[in-house]
């Protein structure tokens, strides 16, 4: 897998510092460990509503810091992977609770605090399974939020905050005009934020990173809306690019990211793309009583379930035949991904004494005629 381009002459010990931490935070929303990305899509969001912008920056700072000051190891720290839960924290914070509310900024600067410390346990806990927390933590917490904030009247929400995608009707398949606009929504959903230019910006600082992970975002988008299109969903749904943001996460995670770019993985991560589309109605159905809104739980659910499920494929690992006895659970000393991948964005942190690059590296080399990618 490659390196994106902005980070092939990064090494360890000269980082950027703080600043390139937060930016590389911001980056990884996008799975991609790059600042340009993340100055990027720090200006696509300001260009929208500069308030989001502050939380979405502010966010990856108080969660960085916050980890630096906890003594988390800069094998986490420098490829932005303390920053990008608390991030969308403080950005989902803005969203349902109103962005100009005093009250607003404080409970999200505490809820990155407590963001860094969700991280740190689901690392833990799923470093059995040596799989990638990705954003579980800011799951957690933005299902907490929308379900408390109610209960409390100088968070509760004015205007009931924004809907979840099962409860917007309208008639079936949208128009060539709203597919194109759902094409870029979709991305820029990712941001919370319904804007064909931020999409366009988003994306454009992907490609300029990394041109596999920018073409991988884009055919999860193209299935996220076909896919929609197929099974009848009502086109708001659709062009507003709540039903198919998720499918963008799930193909970049699924063929570069976290399984090498490879023509198995394709139809592969195409098909996780597919699955989260799928999924992403259901899980808002089953959180209607906590306000409806699916998040990114369909990227989680959908990403750890086929990642999990690849490791059986070794034509997906490219680890050649599987071995006939029985297959250790857990990696070598030292490594927290599985066998056969190299970095990953959203990964779960390296041990001491192995390579890190940006956020895991594995103990084994990569498949022949590779290279690292460095989301």
């Amino acid at each position: 897998m490659r390196r994106p381009k902005g980070l092939r002459r990064w090494r360890p010990g000269r980082t950027g510092g703080f600043p390139a931490q937060v930016l590389r935070g911001l980056g990884q929303v996008m799975l991609l460990a790059s600042p340009w990305t993340g100055a990027l899509g720090c200006l696509a969001v300001a260009l929208a509503d500069w308030r989001y912008a502050v939380y979405a920056t502010g966010g990856a700072a108080l969660g960085t810091g916050t980890a630096r000051v906890l003594g988390v190891s800069r094998d986490r720290l420098d490829p932005g992977l303390e920053g990008f839960n608390s991030a969308l924290a403080a950005l989902c914070c803005a969203v349902l609770l109103g962005p100009s509310r005093p009250s607003t900024a404080l409970f999200a600067a505490a809820g990155c605090a407590v963001v860094t410390v969700l991280t740190a346990a689901a690392v833990r806990l799923l470093r059995g399974w040596d799989l990638p927390p990705l954003t579980l933590p800011y799951c957690v917490l933005a299902v907490a939020v929308s379900a408390a904030a109610p209960a409390f009247a100088r968070l509760r929400p004015h205007d009931g905050g924004p809907t979840g995608p099962a409860a917007a009707p309208g008639p079936a398949g949208p128009h060539l005009e709203e597919a194109a606009r759902a094409f870029l929504h979709n991305v820029s959903q990712l941001f919370f934020l319904e804007r064909w230019y931020v999409g366009a910006l988003l994306l454009a600082a992907v490609l300029l990173a990394d041109r596999t992970a920018g073409l991988a975002a884009c055919a999860g988008s193209a299935t996220g809306v076909l896919t929609a299109w197929v099974l009848g969903a009502p086109a708001p749904l659709i062009a507003d690019g709540t039903m198919g943001c998720n499918a963008v996460l799930v193909a970049m995670a699924l063929y570069g990211v976290l399984l090498p770019a490879a023509p198995a993985t394709l139809p592969y991560a195409l098909l996780g793309a597919a699955t989260a589309t799928v999924l992403t109605p259901a899980v808002a159905a089953l959180l209607g009583p906590l306000g409806g809104r699916a998040f990114t739980w369909p990227f989680v659910l959908t990403t750890l379930c086929f990642l999990a499920a690849a490791r059986s494929f070794p034509r997906l690992t490219g680890r050649g035949e599987a071995p006939a006895g029985p297959v250790p659970r857990r990696a070598p000393r030292g490594s927290s991904v599985p066998a056969g991948r190299r970095s990953t964005g959203h990964g779960s942190g390296a041990e001491a004494g192995t390579e890190s690059v940006a956020c895991t590296v594995s103990t084994r080399s990569p498949a022949p005629g590779r290279t690292d990618r460095v989301p």
